[in-house]
């Protein structure tokens, strides 16, 4: 009856197990032997003991045995294997109890598993099988050699110790979507952290697909490759292009954007500390101070710090970091005392509260100057960072430079534009008869500079000269330019003498600006003050396109000067200006100023004329420079402003 049958079929019996019976397809998997042998001399193979042993049990026990085998029919020739499984059971014989075997070639299912499992290898994957009740088994193994634990056979809690924590909430509510809530499962894909064996963490993605036989859930078949490199290049390049694209006016912003690029990608909280000195390093007893000036920290913990300025004095352990210029972090023990001297004392107590397990300080370069640090820490549950990640944090705050140094170049034009301007804005001189003050103001963003100017000197039979401008532009041309025509404004005047009519003065400064090529645009308001024998002084003045002066009298209304404006200068040279008179009495305050003190985006002109000359009634009585100061406050800091206040002693 086993004569046709696929199967290789044996049979033996007896207490030597001699051998009674094998069908054709025993032949072709073992080869021919003989009938009527003993089991031993049926069998002599190199490897036929492991078979014999088999028959002994089964005839010791009674209980069949089920055993995976390999045979070489020509041992010297390489791929000439053939894989079986056979199956040992005790039978009843003619000839006494028995043994009845059956064998099935698994040649071809063997070699494909074995091809599946080299190519699935080769590209460094796991693969595992679950089943419905959360039983697990590796058919590709690797876990033990990444995480050094041994592969856990069922689904449960204790998979996640090896995952990172900021990962679990996304990996659980990943498989929950993909096995449906008792609907249809659907593939689970997640890429995730496993801590390996070092106690550094490698990210992983998996894919798992449902097999379905009836409708119904049988297994999970998932494949799991280590994706560390790729998942490390693409983060370094995307985090390194975020932080090329920073930008901003002053190092605040510009460190406000950076610190936002590594949190939360990188690290748990971010804080950075610029130096009070320019050079390092300095003399060892030389004192320096590191301010905070911009931070950042993951949602899910306290709130930072407000940015108030607080600093701390720079400490032997800091300099050590600046001086070799490479990161250090120190473990921290949650809940005990920082370190001192590492980072401000609000800070350090900012730390204690949210549990922070580690800070790495980290020096903050720009070319060959040390600006200062970058302190960095791991809070909660968060693993303390290995050198890759510290090495790809410092690489990234390094690449910062680029912008950064953009911002330095800012400063220093805006530095060198400062000087040149206040170099020229000298203090007004004293003057007989009546007090003078003088304020300039810049914007307040880092990387603008304007044109703003003013002047106040006395010619040789003590008239009064009051000059105020605004060249436009907000760069160091405009800077520059300022200070040509305050110059020439000045020369015109000077040689012109007391007799010279303020609008013959500035139609010559016109005719000699437009001529050099000094600005583009600009206005200029220029006025003469000659005091009178009964305590008064006598105004004449002329502008250029400039705001009309304002007349705060001892008592009265605040008001414009009436006289309406000539055209700009560098505009119409040839064009005929006008000088306008007005009598100062005693008590009289009279205030010149740029257009950044009125204008804002938000309101017409008129508005900030409005604003300006009731501030000014009201602060009438305040000595000059308090009464700038306050005035000062009604601009809205987005241009220059300059102010000149003139006012007459004595009481109406």
């Amino acid at each position: 009856m086993f004569d046709g049958t696929v199967a290789a079929v044996a049979v033996l019996a007896g207490p030597e197990g001699r051998l009674l019976y094998t069908n054709s397809a025993f032949t072709r998997l073992f080869g021919v032997r003989r009938l009527g042998l003993p089991a031993r001399e049926a069998f002599p193979d190199a490897d036929g003991h492991r078979f014999l042993a088999v028959l002994d049990s089964v005839r010791d026990t009674g209980r069949a045995r089920q055993v995976v085998g390999e045979r070489r029919t020509d041992p010297g020739q390489p791929g000439q294997a053939r894989h079986f499984v056979y199956s040992c059971s005790a039978v009843s014989t003619d000839q006494g109890p028995g043994i009845l075997v059956l064998a099935m070639d698994t040649t071809a299912e063997t070699l494909t598993l074995q091809r599946y499992e080299a190519l699935v290898s080769a590209i460094s994957q796991m693969v595992w099988v679950m089943g419905p009740d959360g039983v697990m088994e590796e058919i590709v193994p690797g876990w033990e050699r990444l995480t050094g634990t041994p592969w856990r056979r069922r689904a449960d809690a204790g998979w996640y110790a090896h995952i990172h924590p900021r990962d679990r909430e996304l990996l659980g509510e990943a498989w929950r979507r993909a096995a449906g809530g008792g609907g249809q499962p659907g593939v689970f894909e997640a890429t995730f952290r496993v801590r390996a064996e070092d106690g550094s963490y490698r990210h992983m993605t998996t894919r798992s697909v449902p097999v379905l036989r009836d409708g119904r859930l049988t297994e999970w078949v998932a494949a799991t490759a280590d994706v560390e490199d790729a998942w490390g290049t693409r983060l370094r390049e995307r985090l390194l292009a975020q932080v090329a694209a920073v930008s901003g006016a002053s190092l605040h912003e510009a460190f406000a954007e950076v610190v936002k690029v590594v949190v939360p990608e990188l690290t748990d909280a971010c804080l950075v500390l610029l130096l009070s000195h320019d050079e390092w390093p300095l003399p060892e007893h030389a004192g320096v101070t590191a301010r905070r000036i911009a931070s950042a920290t993951r949602p899910g913990l306290p709130a930072p710090p407000a940015l108030r300025g607080q600093g701390v004095a720079v400490t032997a352990a800091v300099r050590k970091v600046l001086d070799h210029r490479e990161p250090v972090t120190f473990r921290l023990v949650p809940g005990a005392p920082v370190p001192p001297g590492l980072i401000p004392t609000v800070s350090e107590r900012w730390l204690h509260a949210s549990g922070a397990t580690s800070l790495t300080l980290i020096p903050l370069i720009v070319g060959d100057r040390v600006l200062g640090y970058a302190a960095t820490s791991s809070n909660g549950d968060t693993p303390i960072p290995g050198p890759a990640e510290t090495e790809l944090l410092r690489e990234v705050l390094h690449h910062a430079q680029r912008p950064i140094r953009k911002v330095l170049d800012l400063q220093q034009a805006r530095r060198t534009a400062l000087g040149l301007q206040r170099a020229h804005l000298t203090e007004p001189p004293r003057v007989d008869g009546g007090t003078l003050a003088a304020l300039y103001q810049p914007a307040s963003p880092s990387g603008e500079i304007g044109g703003d100017w003013y002047d106040a000197f006395t010619l040789p039979d003590d008239t009064l000269v009051l000059d105020i401008g605004d060249v436009a532009g907000h760069d160091l041309t405009a800077a520059t330019a300022m200070g040509q025509m305050r110059s020439m404004l000045r020369a015109l005047a000077y040689a012109g003498g007391p007799g010279a009519r303020p609008d013959a003065v500035l139609a010559r400064l016109d005719h000699v600006s437009a001529g050099l090529g000094t600005a583009p645009l600009a206005t200029a308001l220029h006025a003469v003050l000659r005091r009178r024998a009964d305590g008064t002084w006598l105004l004449s003045w002329s502008s250029a396109g400039h705001p009309p002066p304002l007349v705060v009298p001892a008592d009265g209304d605040a008001g414009y000067l009436p006289g309406a404006a000539d055209p700009p200068l560098c505009v119409a040279s040839d064009y005929l200006r006008t000088t306008h008179v007005h009598v100062l009495g005693p008590g009289d305050t009279l205030l010149l100023y740029t257009d950044g003190l009125i204008e804002t985006p938000s309101a017409p002109i008129d508005e900030g004329q409005r604003r300006l000359a009731s501030e000014a009634g009201l602060c009438r009585r305040q000595a000059l420079p308090d009464l700038l100061r306050i005035l000062q406050g009604l601009s809205d800091h987005r241009d220059d402003t300059a102010m000149l206040a003139f006012r007459v002693d004595g009481t109406p």
